[in-house]
């Protein structure tokens, strides 16, 4: 019976490594299935903070995930990184092209955005998935407690507000990206933190 998987967790907590282990996995018994992304650090791949990458399919607005399945069959399975950025619509095709067309998918996303709440995609499929699985490496805050928020850092502060998609990354002050002149990153934080403000030293 097909199932519909939707692992979720922070950034750091291995998603897009996992991603990749299961797409190679089935590839290499001989199954075939795409592997899809959406905002990737680095376009169109599904790219690991390990170092290990591999070509994907962009997710774009409008795009129909079922007939993309239809379109490439027969196949096995979807492995889809990064839904959190995807449709409600999107999520209900991915959900379509299980019950329907019998294939296994396998989806990884962030559970909430910089401001502590779901994001659409990540809402849908906490709703429609067979299996909620939250990821076993736990991401840490500077502090050592679990990290349980990605806070967006704008010039080195905590901000709250904003668009809820600014691509940035984790990292160090070298690691910093320019954006419409500020320098935007992402940091992991517990949830005291967070909500103090407080990056630590």
């Amino acid at each position: 019976m097909a199932t519909l998987r939707f692992s979720f967790g922070t950034m750091g907590s291995g998603k897009s490594t996992m991603a990749l282990q299961i797409h190679h996995n089935l590839a290499t018994r001989e199954l075939f299935g795409l592997l899809l992304t959406k905002l990737d650090r680095e376009g169109a791949q599904v790219t690991s903070r390990l170092g290990v990458a591999a070509e994907a399919i962009e997710v774009v607005p409008g795009m129909d995930i079922y007939q993309l399945a239809v379109a490439h069959w027969p196949i096995h399975y979807l492995v889809c990184d990064e839904v959190q950025f995807y449709t409600r619509e999107q999520c209900d095709q991915i959900a379509r092209a299980v019950d329907d067309l019998g294939i296994d998918v396998f989806a990884f996303g962030l559970i909430t955005d910089f401001r502590g709440e779901l994001f659409e995609g990540t809402k849908r499929m906490l709703e429609v998935a067979d299996e909620r699985v939250p990821m076993q490496v736990e991401a840490r805050c500077w502090c050592g407690a679990r990290a349980t928020h990605n806070a967006r850092v704008v010039n080195g502060t905590i901000t709250y507000q904003g668009e809820t998609v600014v691509v940035g990354d984790t990292g160090d002050g070298n690691q910093e990206q320019p954006l419409f002149g500020d320098v935007v990153r992402y940091e992991l934080l517990c949830r005291r933190h967070y909500s103090s403000g407080e990056l630590g030293a």
